[in-house]
């Protein structure tokens, strides 16, 4: 199944034969190494927006301006500057997919070793990769580790408005459901709010456990846990 851009939305479904089923994925913790994007990534990236847009900010306004959240410390902090919290926002998330490009092309994550287990699906599955992260990011991770076996891959836009629709919200799900022209099928992910996000589009879940997540508890029950893609068939 060749990938398909995210920035080029299909006019029509990948052609699924007779059985297929969709089997989507979440990435950071489950195809890419590590919990999530390092926090720092979005502290530079603030100060990149912040001298973009020619901002003099003390110390007490960019505490408040500070993390990764749109909130109401976020917006406050924008009001003390008179500036768009909208606009500074979206400022700030391009740049910190930028910056996790960067990172990524530097090696600062790889792909988790199991990662392979997943060409054993590409026959019988329409693959997705449906992710928090930014869309660059998504694209870009498909793009250098050749992960050709996704028929649909997708990220978030940069923003307030991709920022409300992140999981457990299953907009970007249903999104890929419709996408692939599938109605039923397996969301494997990291969180919780993963398998919220499935139950919500209608997919099944199934929890897999990395070094990050071993004692997480689970206020939903996936259909399976499993400690490595290698073993994801044995619950298809």
């Amino acid at each position: 199944m060749a990938y398909r851009q995210v920035d080029q939305p299909a006019t029509q479904a990948p052609d699924m034969t007779d059985g297929d089923q969709l089997l989507l994925f979440d990435m950071d913790g489950v195809i890419l190494e590590g919990h999530g994007t390092d926090p720092a990534v979005h502290d530079d990236a603030l100060d990149a927006a912040i001298a973009e847009a020619g901002l003099s900010v003390d110390d007490e306004t960019r505490s408040l301006l500070a993390g990764y959240e749109y909130d109401t410390e976020f917006v406050r902090g924008c009001e003390r500057l008179g500036i768009d919290p909208v606009a500074l926002y979206r400022r700030r998330e391009r740049h910190s997919a930028s910056h996790t490009i960067d990172r990524l092309a530097a090696g600062d994550r790889t792909l988790y070793p199991d990662t392979d287990a997943l060409d054993e699906f590409v026959d019988d599955y329409a693959l997705g990769l449906i992710s928090n992260n930014y869309d660059a990011v998504v694209n870009f991770v498909v793009d250098h580790y050749e992960l050709d076996g996704f028929a649909y891959a997708r990220g978030r836009e940069p923003g307030v408005g991709g920022f409300y629709r992140r999981k457990p919200n299953p907009h970007y799900l249903l999104a890929g459901r419709e996408a692939l022209g599938g109605t039923s099928g397996v969301y494997v992910g990291d969180r919780a709010t993963d398998v919220m996000a499935a139950r919500r589009a209608g997919l099944d879940a199934i929890f897999i456990r990395r070094p990050h997540n071993g004692d997480v508890s689970l206020p939903v029950e996936p259909r399976a846990t499993i400690d490595s893609l290698t073993a994801l068939g044995e619950h298809l």
